[in-house]
């Protein structure tokens, strides 16, 4: 954290305003219905890790049996097709009502699915080679440093399995939030972007809410580079958009990769 950053604890903010987010039904809190878990169960399922694509089918291994770690991945979506397309899931997440989530619906489709809090960059609840493969959808946006979330990856991966992200491309961080509220794309911020220094509190709780999670974007050098860094080999990518953003009409804002620990 950089000297003109505000002292803060992001974890246990971002903790706090996942939880609220549950409360008041964010989007991305509600979990899966029960004829998508029988679905899943008959072969038929898609996830996402981006707000609109699905994951390419040729992503994944035969999940029958196959340890999976849904990686700040709480609240009742990803972790529970998976479950119910027969592998077996853990969930790490740092928010507990994420993840209570994930427990309600494996309670009501009986699913066998671990949850586990914690900080995305921080695995050492997990043994090195733990999984064959990491779900991990846009979230790390939401911690100060990215690249420890990569190295955790590979170290709990074992060989041959796969790491499939999605995250923000920084070019969201870009623009003035006044001016896109009025129709205007206007370059302020700087990358990496901080929403402990790039923007003052009291205009952040004006644009974005007092109580939403902190958000930080990080450079492709850091979120690509850094999965290859790692270790990675990336073996897939596309992009994503987000129906309703300004910065839709013109470019794809969000990334998808599939990385391979060989």
């Amino acid at each position: 954290m950089s000297s003109n950053e505000r002292d803060i604890d992001v974890r246990a903010f971002n903790r706090e305003a996942w939880n609220k987010s549950v409360e008041n039904g964010n989007p991305w809190t509600v979990p899966v219905d029960t004829h998508l878990i029988a679905a899943a169960r008959r072969g038929d399922w898609e996830i996402i890790l981006t707000p609109t694509k699905p994951v390419p089918k040729s992503w994944f291994p035969e999940l029958a049996g196959r340890d999976v770690l849904c990686l700040a991945s709480g609240g009742g979506q990803q972790g529970p097709i998976l479950a119910a397309a027969g592998a077996n899931v853990t969930v790490y997440d740092n928010s507990p009502k994420q993840l209570a989530q994930d427990r309600a619906v494996a309670k009501r489709d009986h699913l066998n699915i671990r949850t586990i809090e914690g900080d995305m960059r921080d695995l050492a609840a997990f043994a090195d080679e733990t999984f064959d493969l990491i779900v991990h959808p846009v979230s790390n946006c939401f911690v100060p440093d990215v690249r420890p979330v990569w190295c955790e990856a590979y170290r709990v991966l074992r060989h041959g399995g796969a790491l499939i992200s999605g995250f923000d491309n920084p070019v969201l961080y870009l623009f003035d939030p006044q001016k896109e509220q009025e129709g205007i794309l206007q370059v302020r911020f700087s990358l990496p972007y901080s929403e402990l220094s790039s923007i003052s509190e009291e205009e952040r709780a004006l644009h974005y809410g007092k109580d939403a999670p902190l958000e930080f974007g990080h450079t492709l050098q850091d979120q690509i580079g850094g999965q290859i860094d790692a270790g990675f080999v990336i073996t897939g990518f596309y992009e994503d958009t987000f129906p309703g953003e300004l910065i839709s009409k013109y470019c794809d804002s969000f990334i998808a990769t599939r990385a391979v620990k060989q």
